[in-house]
C-alpha cells in the first residue's frame, strides 16, 4: 500500500509498505492507529513512542496531543488499511510540510515551533574534503 511517512524533523515522503512487519519497521515497534481527522485515514505510530522516549514528531488534531517517533498515514478500507489517494497524499504532505520542535505542553496540547524540514535522501550540503597534508 502507498502511504505517507513522516519522520521527526523531515518532510513527509511516499513509501510502499506491505504487511504488519513492514509497518512495524517503519514506526520502530508495535503499531497503534489513531484517527485525528474526519477523512477516512489512519495515523499509524509506535504504540510505545512516548514510553520509549522517541523524539517528538508532529502535533495532532482531535485531542490527540502529539506523536513521538516516525509515523505513517494510510487510507482506511472497509476492514483494513489501504493506500492513500493522490489527493490525500497531497493534503497530508501539505498538512505535515513543516517540522515541529516541542517547546512546551499546556495540558494535552503541545506548544511547538514550526521549522523548515530536512529532505529525506535529498542532496546533502557537504563540505569539500580538506586537501591532504603533504610534507
Amino acid at each position: 500500500m502507498n502511504v505517507l511517512v513522516v519522520e521527526p524533523g523531515y518532510a513527509p515522503y511516499e513509501k510502499e509498505i506491505n504487511g504488519l512487519q513492514e509497518m512495524q519497521e517503519v514506526v520502530g515497534g508495535l503499531i497503534q492507529a489513531i484517527y485525528p481527522f474526519q477523512e477516512p485515514v489512519a495515523v499509524v505510530c509506535n504504540d510505545e513512542g512516548l514510553l520509549l522516549g522517541l523524539p517528538f514528531n508532529r502535533s495532532m488534531d482531535g485531542g490527540y496531543g502529539g506523536v513521538c517517533g516516525t509515523f505513517f498515514i494510510c487510507g482506511l478500507g472497509e476492514e483494513n488499511f489501504c493506500s492513500l489517494t493522490s489527493e490525500q497524499i497531497q493534503t497530508y504532505k501539505e498538512r505535515f510540510s513543516r517540522a515541529e520542535l516541542l517547546i512546551g505542553v499546556n495540558g494535552n496540547e503541545p506548544i511547538t515551533l514550526k521549522v523548515t524540514p530536512r529532505i529525506k535522501n535529498g542532496p546533502s550540503k557537504q563540505r569539500e574534503p580538506p586537501e591532504p597534508f603533504v610534507r
